[in-house]
């Protein structure tokens, strides 16, 4: 994780935690290509290239990209200099889908699961290392005060699962908050029944105002308000499931 423009970094320190990230990429994902995310000095790399000899890395900071081209000369053209953010993922592998891997800069982490989102016709999974409120926040479910957009977003196209959480003190040096790992993999069924941009705007709709109940965050988007009568509108946004989100688009947005 590092610093907007500085790159100031708090590094792993502990090999075994890097393989554990590492070796958390499920079977499925061996036969894919891999791109991993912030590799700063490379602990968690060697792990990575030790499975996937393929392997893509991207950092935003020329000072790790110099440091692993002379460390690891064997990976120069695998090392790319630049921000995953603007990077061509469609273009990454030629085409062929690959999985995400990394103990990711936290000030872009959301960004970078939205990407996938965005992406997630090529990811069939992603196991990597958020601050750990962010991991939670990801994978919670209803009725917590973790839940929301990310959460509901995430889990349409991918199971979620937090694998442990890390010390701060595992880095050097240490950061200010704890973090955590987590592994989505996309879900074999990707149809969710309805139109994703107005999926997208119902739970964003929705989450605007978390503490009203439905019937008065959605009366910007219905045109039938007849339809705010009824007991799903009653609810608060983090008291529905996922399916309920998606029987809302559909009841604001009928699938012809």
């Amino acid at each position: 994780m590092r610093a907007k423009k500085s790159y100031g970094q708090h590094f792993l320190r502990h090999p075994d935690i890097a393989r554990h990230i590492a070796y958390s990429l499920t079977a499925e994902s061996v036969q894919s290509n891999i791109l991993e995310v912030g590799p700063g000095k490379g602990i968690l790399t060697q792990f990575v290239a030790e499975r996937y000899p393929g392997f893509k890395a991207i950092d935003a900071d020329p000072d790790m990209i110099a440091f692993l081209q002379k460390a690891h000369p064997e990976w120069a053209g695998q090392l790319l200099l630049g921000d995953f953010l603007q990077l061509d993922l469609p273009g990454l592998f030629d085409g062929k889908p690959f999985s995400i891997v990394g103990n990711f800069p936290y000030n872009i982490s959301s960004q970078i699961v939205f990407s996938m989102l965005k992406n997630k016709d090529l990811v069939p999974e992603l196991v990597g290392m958020f601050q750990k409120e962010v991991a939670k926040r990801i994978v919670s479910g209803p009725g917590t005060k973790d839940y929301g957009i990310l959460s509901v977003l995430v889990q349409a196209w991918y199971e979620g699962h937090y694998l442990f959480s890390v010390s701060r003190e595992s880095f050097d040096p240490p950061p200010k908050v704890q973090s955590g790992v987590i592994r989505l993999s996309r879900k074999s069924n990707t149809n969710i029944g309805c139109r994703e941009e107005d999926f997208i705007r119902v739970v964003k709709t929705a989450f605007g105002q978390r503490r009203k109940m439905l019937r008065n965050t959605m009366k910007s988007l219905v045109t039938d308000f007849a339809l705010l009568e009824m007991p799903l509108f009653t609810k608060r946004p983090e008291q529905l499931e996922l399916e309920a989100f998606l029987d809302l688009t559909r009841m604001i947005y009928p699938v012809e």
